[in-house]
């Protein structure tokens, strides 16, 4: 009997982070990895194409069903993907306007180029709530993570 309530909070807990897990999982980032994927209406080959996206484009994995991951992109359009053609090489899509790509992770650093609503940039590293990433000419600079969408 004594041993029985302390057992309780462990049980609890460990089916708490149980739980925690599976939602982290299902909500994990993906991105595209062939040179263009279509997102669908539906987890099938037959259903519309609402969107192509191209390699690299960052999603957000909502729901698996299969070979079927169920996403959502930036602008928050919800469709399906295959799975197959998903990895995990972090992108971001600028969400802002226009963002200011930096010398360093800083507002105190100079402007070394800009990057637009949109625009797709391969991640290279974090910091302090700053990415550097690469443009796909190449360019490179750091841009506040407030400023972007993805991983």
């Amino acid at each position: 009997m004594f041993g029985v309530p302390t057992l309780r909070p462990f049980f609890t807990a460990a089916v708490l982070c149980l739980a925690a897990l599976s939602t982290a999982n299902a909500q994990s980032m993906v991105s595209v990895k062939g040179s263009t994927v279509n997102m669908r209406t539906k987890p099938t080959t037959a259903s519309e194409i609402m969107w192509e996206l191209k390699r690299g484009y960052p999603l957000k994995v909502v729901q698996r069903k299969g070979r079927w991951l169920q996403v959502v992109d930036f602008e928050g359009d919800r469709g399906w993907v295959a799975r197959s053609l998903t990895g995990n090489t972090p992108h971001y899509v600028v969400k802002s306007k226009t963002a200011n790509m930096r010398s360093g992770p800083g507002t105190n650093n100079r402007i070394v180029g800009k990057a637009q609503y949109g625009d797709l940039l391969r991640t290279r590293a974090k910091r302090s709530g700053w990415a550097n990433v690469q443009t796909a000419d190449g360019k490179r600079g750091w841009i506040s993570q407030k400023l972007l969408w993805g991983f």
